[in-house]
């Protein structure tokens, strides 16, 4: 089996950056992650000392959890390092530019967040596709990249925040090439929700982009900042819109699976969009985004571990819902959308969603879904290959841990 070396060559300049830990006793030496250090430059950076308790309790202790988990078990090197200090630099920032958003207007927090549509499903499954196609339509609100990095506007105008979010995703192109064809990175398409999350410092992302196994995540935490950012947002549409109606929302992320009873407790009317693919597509590719994701901040090795990841979790989490649906434990708000449907016609498959959730399909919004595919057509920006066999993985187990999954869903297989 190939090697991350080998599967991610890193560019020239990154080699570098990174070989430069070892001229001063490593990357720890080059870049600081101290917790109460780049607190204390936040305040002083913007002027503010209030980060917002308030909103979702003990965030300081959440990150030096965080911080004390990438320390002993991530293996930054000095590109992760950088990396890591400017998210959470940012992310601090983010908190105290919300929490004086919301003091200085408080009626924010009496939006209503009504009938989301909430897309989830196991990785890989054509989630992000989904999310970006259903905020085509005029009548949504989604988390927009740019301005889930920025909710607040305070570091400038719009185009200026956009530019911003759009270089720090094009840093992960500039260390890992690789990454443009495996998800698509730009700062003016919908986020997925559990980047809204990361100032949290609870949410799932600290995990999927670093090896913290002792990482202590808490998820209502994160949801409970997540609200508060589409608070925001939706306040801040219906001001500058008064004589519309509230868009619905458009949400995403197969982290949703395993907290659908934390979801349906913030959102009792939501939707739930489950995406299925066949798993013999959905493992590999999973196995591979979250290794190049990973290898772009370590330099460790761990094929075998992320193999253990890919597991079986998946299917049980799928095969859950499916007992707990049949047994009348969730609402019944559930609409299946499988890949191979959305693929062959995505107006259809799209409009059977609509027609579900109650919601009108317009014509304009099917033109609005006819336009974004026409410019971003399938491998626009290469192929992603992966296979079961180039993972260690055999077929036909996989085709037998997947059974019970794939009968029950009836799931179409594409090879």
């Amino acid at each position: 089996m190939k090697t991350l070396a080998e599967r991610f060559p890193r560019p020239d300049l990154v080699k570098r950056i990174n070989l430069m830990a070892d001229t001063v006793g490593g990357a720890a030496e080059l870049i600081s992650l101290d917790p109460a250090e780049m607190i204390e430059a936040s305040s002083r950076i913007t002027g503010l000392s209030d980060f917002g308790e308030s909103i979702d309790g003990d965030w300081r202790g959440r990150l030096e959890g965080l911080v004390a988990s990438l320390e002993a078990e991530a293996d930054l090197n000095v590109m992760g390092r950088l990396q890591v200090r400017q998210e959470i630099l940012r992310c601090l920032q983010s908190r105290l530019f919300l929490k004086q958003k919301i003091t200085q207007q408080p009626e924010i927090l009496n939006e209503e967040i009504l009938e989301p549509l909430i897309i989830t499903g196991t990785g890989r499954s054509g989630t992000t596709i989904t999310l970006e196609l259903l905020g085509q339509d005029a009548d949504s609100l989604a988390p927009i990249a740019w301005k889930a990095f920025h909710p607040t506007n305070d570091l400038g105008d719009d185009e200026v925040l956009l530019q911003l979010t759009e270089c720090e995703q094009d840093l992960w192109l500039d260390i890992c090439p690789q990454m443009a064809a495996i998800h698509e990175l730009r700062s003016d398409i919908p986020d997925e929700c559990i980047g809204v999350q990361k100032p949290s410092f609870g949410g799932m992302l600290w995990w999927v982009l670093h090896d913290v196994q002792t990482f202590p995540m808490d998820p209502e935490a994160a949801m409970k900042y997540q609200k508060v950012i589409m608070q925001v947002m939706q306040y801040e549409y219906r001001q500058k819109h008064p004589q519309k109606k509230v868009p619905h929302w458009v949400l995403k992320t197969p982290t949703y699976l395993p907290m659908l009873d934390l979801v349906f407790s913030i959102y009792p009317d939501a939707w739930i969009i489950l995406n299925h693919r066949d798993p013999l597509k959905t493992v590999p590719s999973g196995m591979s985004t979250l290794a190049a994701t990973r290898y772009m901040r370590s330099d460790r090795e761990n094929s075998e571990q992320l193999l253990e990841l890919a597991g079986n979790a998946r299917n049980d989490m799928m095969m859950d819902v499916y007992r707990r649906r049949q047994a009348g434990e969730l609402p019944e708000r559930f609409i299946d959308l499988h890949f191979s449907d959305l693929m062959n016609d995505p107006v259809k498959a799209l409009a059977a969603v609509y027609q579900q959730s109650g919601k009108t399909f317009s014509e304009q919004y099917q033109q609005a879904i006819h336009d974004y595919l026409a410019e971003k057509p399938k491998g626009k920006h290469g192929k992603h290959s992966y296979r079961p066999e180039d993972w260690g993985m055999d077929t036909e187990t996989l085709k037998q841990q997947a059974k019970d999954y794939i009968d029950s869903y009836q799931v179409k297989l594409e090879s």
